[in-house]
């Protein structure tokens, strides 16, 4: 095991992070209220599945600096991607957690938002050091993407847990068994699964194999212009463009883009800024969202926060 220590730039809070997680269902988190987040997922190459307990000191200006204790588990049938053969899987760890959190973006400038929109100031005190929580991967994001295509989400999390539980690592982290999802090579071997359409299995083997391939690394997806990464997404099969700006924002966890295609953020943004009978399209809302520039993903996710029910229902808890 090894601790690893991450100041963050800018506010965070971890408690923030925990409620958020509580309340959106593709997580289906749960065991948050001791203030540790357990976090259990596939290293990229597929060699382990990393473990990792996260708390934040206390402070009495705040909240401080955070820290990861990271233990690594062999998997029994590892893969071998020359993408990541080379590459430290602590530091590769390390690197995972602080994207999970967006703690591996500066966001000392983000406070400053709220001068400018009195919307942002609003969310920023509603929801007070939140910062996107990104899936464990762009590889789990796409996955969830196709899970999810045209079922309820609260279906989709229960088939994704359950496909963790089946065919993904048991780990122990801070007291409590967690189930990694399958790493690309284990579900490579999927055949069958309740839940999960011949189609839908098709595209997830789809999946896999572009992560195995190196195609879904998060550095390398955000060292691309935003247009590229998302073109290059939509090349994999049963990726559109939602699914794929879902998989550059929450998966890679790029700090600067506007979803233009998801309607619920649209809904939530038409409304906090009272845009309601001024045929405001997209067009419109990409405009609103230039002020929130460089961090157009992150106000973005607290408007949404702000706009589901189980997310603010979570923050009295």
């Amino acid at each position: 095991m090894k601790a690893v220590v991450l100041t963050p730039r800018g506010p965070f809070s971890l408690a923030a992070s925990l409620r958020f997680l509580e309340g959106f269902t593709p997580a289906r988190y749960e065991g948050g209220h001791d203030g540790v987040l357990r976090l259990a997922f596939p290293s990229d190459d597929g060699r382990f599945t990393v473990a990792s307990a996260v708390q934040q000191e206390q402070t009495t200006e705040g909240t401080g600096a955070v820290r990861a204790e990271i233990t690594l588990h062999p998997a029994p049938a590892p893969g071998t991607p020359a993408s990541s053969a080379d590459s430290d899987p602590w530091e590769t760890a390390a690197a995972g957690v602080a994207r999970i959190l967006s703690l591996d973006v500066d966001g000392a400038r983000f406070p400053a938002l709220a001068s400018a929109d009195p919307v942002v100031a609003g969310l920023m005190q509603e929801f007070p050091g939140l910062r996107p929580v990104c899936f464990n991967s762009p590889y789990e994001a796409a996955a969830w993407a196709v899970i999810g295509h045209r079922i309820r989400m609260s279906h989709a999390a229960a088939v994704k847990r359950l496909l963790a539980q089946r065919h993904g690592e048991r780990v122990e982290v801070a007291g409590q068994d967690l189930f990694a999802f399958p790493a690309p090579h284990v579900l490579r071997t999927v055949t069958s699964f309740p839940g999960l359409t011949e189609v839908k299995l098709q595209r997830l083997h789809a999946i896999a194999d572009a992560a195995a391939a190196g195609e879904l690394d998060a550095a390398s997806l955000r060292s691309l212009s935003a247009q590229d990464a998302l073109v290059a997404l939509q090349e994999l099969s049963g990726i559109g463009p939602f699914s794929a700006e879902l998989i550059l924002i929450r998966g890679a966890g790029h700090p600067d883009l506007f979803p233009r295609h998801e309607p619920r953020l649209h809904a939530a943004m038409t409304a906090v800024y009272g845009l309601e009978g001024q045929a405001a399209g997209v067009p419109e809302l990409v405009r609103v969202a230039e002020r929130w520039k460089p961090y157009r993903s992150w106000v973005a996710l607290l408007l949404r926060a702000h706009a589901d029910p189980n997310i603010t229902s979570a923050r009295g808890r």
